[in-house]
């Protein structure tokens, strides 16, 4: 298991545990981290979530290597699509779960992880942590971090994001509110599961029915959007662009663009 749940009630933590690799999610994880979820969702004394990643790293992104080698297989265009709607649809229960989620980041949250922190409510990143979206750099592109990232801050910072491909260092990430809060390494998971023990102090049918207006209703677009990001994602990986870019990641070396 690449995933692992703890309970510290009034709170529950899911863990991405593949340190050795940044915490890169691989099929297997994101099924459970959809499985994490719904362990969760059914925990009546779990009031809150914390998302967070194992080692230095929060998440490097989806694995590029895994990625890569899903091009040989005969149906790889139908297995991209299958994988772009996986993902969609863990990052859609995250904003359909009735409870608070709160990311604790250090390290990098880049690509896919950046998507996975866009999803939850409140970030509390520590003073090492990155943000940052290179899918364009690897050929690919980052459509469903796409609408989370306009939702959050705005379709001006999510236009200048996505386009430059810039990785933010947490002071920035800060500044143009993509982090809450800034905290020294040491205490990323304290201080969030102290914002766990704020929230537990109201009504549970109060979070559900704010959390549901805040995406359901504020943002009722957003369904509809990740869909056509998932779509767009699938379609990169069709690409000369995308093979090129994803062997020289790979290779280690820069990718030659036609």
């Amino acid at each position: 298991m690449s995933v692992r749940v703890k309970k510290h009630l009034p709170g529950g933590t899911i863990i991405l545990d593949r340190p050795g690799k940044k915490n890169a999610l691989t099929r297997r994880m994101i099924d459970e981290l959809q499985q994490a979820f719904s362990d969760l969702h059914q925990e009546k004394k779990v009031r809150a979530v914390i998302l967070a990643g194992a080692g230095d790293a929060f998440s490097a992104g989806l694995d590029l290597a895994e990625m890569k080698e899903a091009m040989a297989e005969p149906d790889a265009q139908s297995r991209w699509y299958d994988d772009a709607l996986a993902y969609r649809d863990l990052l859609e229960t995250m904003l359909r779960f009735p409870k608070p989620i709160l990311a604790a980041v250090s390290g990098p949250a880049l690509g896919a992880g950046a998507s996975l922190l866009l999803a939850c409510d409140v970030v509390i990143a520590a003073h090492d942590a990155r943000f940052g979206l290179p899918e364009p750099r690897r050929g690919i592109v980052a459509g469903l971090a796409a609408p989370l990232l306009a939702f959050r801050i705005g379709g001006g910072w999510a236009a200048h994001l996505l386009l430059t491909s810039r990785t933010l260092d947490a002071a920035e990430a800060h500044r143009i509110g993509l982090f809450h809060e800034l905290v020294a390494p040491a205490i990323v998971w304290a201080r969030a599961q102290q914002l766990v023990e704020e929230i537990a102090q109201s009504a549970p049918e109060s979070l559900q029915l704010t959390r549901r207006l805040l995406y359901e209703t504020i943002a009722e677009h957003l369904g509809t959007s990740l869909s056509a990001g998932a779509a767009a994602s699938a379609t990169a990986r069709t690409t000369e662009a995308a093979a090129e870019g994803l062997a020289a990641f790979v290779e280690k070396r820069p990718a030659t663009w036609p």
